[in-house]
């Protein structure tokens, strides 16, 4: 058990037979009445943020996720094949579980899959990866004003803004967290 008042970003915490990560939270003690813990709390199974008010000194249990480092092998069909780095063992996850994670995700690429006792929560990203763009238009010299960008198609089929000097072949720094350009590799 953890009291609300140890919260901290990237906690995760059991609720209600539910699994949460704190993203956010704020103790706010009214002039008038009990202290409270208000925070922002992210579902480990489906996504969903749901915000949350908790009395100041309740107690919550905690979850012990489990983080394995896995190998991303390839995928058939709606199924995408991890294997364990240590035992090799294998395991299959499919689409809808790991939708967003799927823009980033190259063959041979090392990542982190979340367990909680025994379930897949789904996996961990590094905050940035390398990808190649495929295809972008062009950039006309002298066609900006200031901050001018372009859209590019790496290859993982993500559509992200570049600056208009960036070119087809280029390998690019995307954040996985926002999908969004930081810089050419």
């Amino acid at each position: 058990m953890i009291s609300v008042n140890d919260f901290k970003t990237g906690l995760t915490i059991e609720v209600d037979g539910d699994l949460f990560t704190v993203v956010d939270f704020q103790h706010v003690k009214p002039g008038k009445g009990a202290a409270f813990v208000r925070s922002k709390l992210k579902n480990l199974r489906n996504g969903n943020t749901v915000e949350r008010t908790f009395r100041a000194g309740e107690n919550v249990s905690r979850a012990h996720i489990e983080n394995r480092q896995m190998q991303y092998l390839y995928a058939s069909g709606k199924e995408h094949t991890f294997m364990d780095t240590e035992s090799f063992d294998q395991i299959n996850l499919e689409d809808k579980q790991i939708k967003w994670e799927l823009n980033f995700l190259k063959e041979n690429m090392n990542i982190n899959i979340m367990s909680y006792q025994g379930e897949i929560l789904g996996i961990n990203l590094p905050n940035s990866v390398e990808l190649k763009v495929i295809e972008t238009e062009p950039g006309i010299k002298g066609n900006t004003a200031q901050g001018a960008t372009k859209n590019a198609k790496v290859e993982t089929g993500l559509n992200v803004q570049v600056p208009l000097f960036i070119n087809e072949g280029d390998v690019l720094l995307i954040d996985t967290r926002e999908g969004q350009y930081i810089s050419r590799a």
